[in-house]
């Protein structure tokens, strides 16, 4: 099957596009949000320090926000290329299809994924680009890895990425991981386009997609690599989208599900 074979097959849930300022550079990088309020506003401004929108274009995905956080005029103060409204079904995994076919579309040669909530420090990014430039097709941003800094994150969080999530995906990959749960990556254009992959399917609607991208890339024998990176959570009470209970169990049923292939496309 070619590529161009499997783009009339892709399952992208509905959206809009409520900005689009054009494709100006090869890379993009993609924030998924969903009332965000002031992070997002604080991981734009960070962003804009560092001149990020000269090298690339920053795209917003937004899940449905209804916190007046994302302005149109605030979003080009900062330099955003484009808002993308999901207005179908899903969560996270959702989110990303939306971007990602977009970014596909527009003719990206690779794209960087920083969550929205302000947790990591954008400083990595031109890091994950020249890594991209150099032929790694995956980049996992990896708070555990020497030079790395890991800031408040809760305990059980910390030992449940390393001491169950990380050692099984790489147990089943085949290549060593050591901070699987984090959306800070990148990925090359080449290796979503893969119908071995098939990211765009409506299976991905929450959080699978992370998981199963850890699995199957380096099965494919696509060239992975982890960079150290800084997340810090706020001192107090985390945010996150993830209940206590449900939530983690859905996390935990989702990566054995992907550890156990049953995420791969069917032949």
């Amino acid at each position: 099957m070619s590529n161009l074979q499997a783009r009339t097959e892709w399952q992208v849930p509905a959206y809009k596009i409520s900005l689009w300022e054009g494709k100006n550079h090869p890379w993009c990088v993609v924030i998924p949000v969903i009332n965000e309020g002031e992070r997002i506003t604080s991981l734009l401004s960070r962003m804009a320090e560092i001149n990020v929108s000269s090298y690339a274009d920053i795209i917003i995905i937004d899940g449905g926000s209804q916190d007046g956080s994302l302005a149109l005029d605030k979003l080009k103060k900062y330099r955003v290329s484009g808002l993308l409204v999901k207005t179908g079904n899903g969560k996270l995994s959702a989110q990303l299809r939306c971007a990602y076919s977009f970014c596909l579309d527009q003719g990206y040669k690779g794209i960087v994924t920083i969550d929205g909530n302000d947790k990591d420090d954008p400083e990595a990014i031109p890091r994950f680009i020249s890594a991209l430039e150099k032929g790694v097709d995956f980049v996992q941003a990896s708070r555990f890895i020497s030079g790395g800094v890991a800031e408040n994150t809760p305990k059980s969080r910390h030992f449940a990425i390393r001491l169950i999530h990380a050692p099984l995906l790489s147990l089943s990959s085949g290549f060593r991981w050591t901070d699987t749960t984090q959306g800070f990556r990148a990925y090359s254009s080449k290796m979503l386009a893969d119908p071995r992959i098939a990211p765009f399917r409506d299976v991905f609607m929450s959080y699978e997609l992370l998981a199963y991208l850890s699995y199957r890339a380096p099965k494919l024998g696509y060239k992975c690599t982890e960079m150290a990176t800084v997340r810090r959570y706020p001192k107090g009470e985390v945010p996150t989208k993830i209940s206590s209970f449900r939530g983690n169990y859905a996390v935990l049923k989702t990566l054995f599900d992907a550890c156990l292939g049953k995420f791969n496309p069917k032949d």
